[in-house]
């Protein structure tokens, strides 16, 4: 079988690591013949780091289905998005202090340096009064993006986009204020080609339509031979339904949104607990699975 893994909240703990319990447990499934995959909204880069530092090799869907490599580094598959169509909104967000918001390149992720400092002063109050229930939010935002290896930050995002040769596959967008958040995805929503997905309640993820991670899970399943009834997908956010649709098999973390886990066939344990160590478990030793 193809097993399609997540990262963040589901394969990566609370330090941004893969835990050697749900090392072995893909060194096991990978041992007995099966095809284990990662299926992330990270660039590939960071993906292929977190393996390297496990000592791990698997094929990965990045960016959330718009770039697909092989185990070997061969890119099977890219799908970039059209760069003009999408510069309007990003200048409009440049003006709004309250949108974070970040641009993907294959190999790369850009952030201007002035809505660096905004976040870093939402994560620590500077100036600001957060809601309680939501800080805990804004300094895990500000955590996983120091755990990911390859951020520039650039005075004018506009250096970036104006490049040529930088192809942009990805928009995350994050922001506290819904109705700004809101107002953001119906700016992209109005653009064609274009798919919204979002990886929490505050960020919306922006790339071409035919990228998400079940298009991106699909082409590799083909690319090995391995039907949609012997694909199974671990997740644990709203941009792993795509993937959750298409599959054989759906299991849902202890942590994934209520959307997941009713979908699931089965719910393992939280991404702190080791939940893919006993998802990988539950899978190859269940006698219901793919029956």
């Amino acid at each position: 079988m193809l097993i399609a893994l997540d990262m963040d909240g589901t394969l990566l703990n609370a330090e941004g690591e893969i835990s050697n319990e749900n090392k072995e447990a893909i060194l096991q499934a990978q041992r007995l013949g099966h095809i284990v995959i990662i299926a992330t909204g990270r660039s590939y880069m960071d993906a292929e780091r977190q393996l390297r530092l496990a000592d791990l090799e698997c094929p990965v869907v990045s960016l959330n289905g718009a770039v697909i490599t092989l185990a070997d580094r061969t890119v099977a598959a890219s799908t970039p998005l059209n760069k003009e169509d999408i510069i309007p909104a990003l200048r409009w967000m440049n003006e709004i202090p309250e949108l974070y918001y970040e641009v993907y390149t294959e190999d790369n992720v850009y952030v201007e340096l002035d809505k660096r400092v905004q976040l870093e002063k939402l994560a620590t109050h500077k100036d600001t009064e957060v809601p309680e229930e939501l800080a805990w939010l804004l300094q895990a935002m500000v955590d996983q993006q120091f755990q990911q290896a390859a951020v520039t930050y650039v005075e004018k995002m506009e250096d970036v986009w104006s490049k040529e040769e930088n192809l942009i596959y990805k928009t995350l967008v994050f922001s506290l204020n819904r109705e700004l958040l809101k107002e953001a995805s119906v700016r992209f929503a109005a653009i064609p080609g274009l798919i919204i997905t979002a990886s929490h309640v505050n960020n919306i993820e922006i790339n071409h339509k035919e990228a998400n991670k079940g298009t991106g899970v699909s082409m590799l399943a083909a690319h090995y031979g391995i039907p949609a009834e012997q694909v199974a997908v671990m997740g644990d956010s709203y941009n792993d339904l795509p993937m959750f649709e298409m599959a054989g098999y759906k299991i849902a973390m202890e942590n994934a949104a209520p959307v997941l886990k009713q979908t699931a066939d089965f719910i393992t344990l939280s991404h702190t607990e080791n939940g893919v160590a006993a998802g990988l478990r539950h899978l190859l030793n269940s006698k219901t699975a793919f029956k």
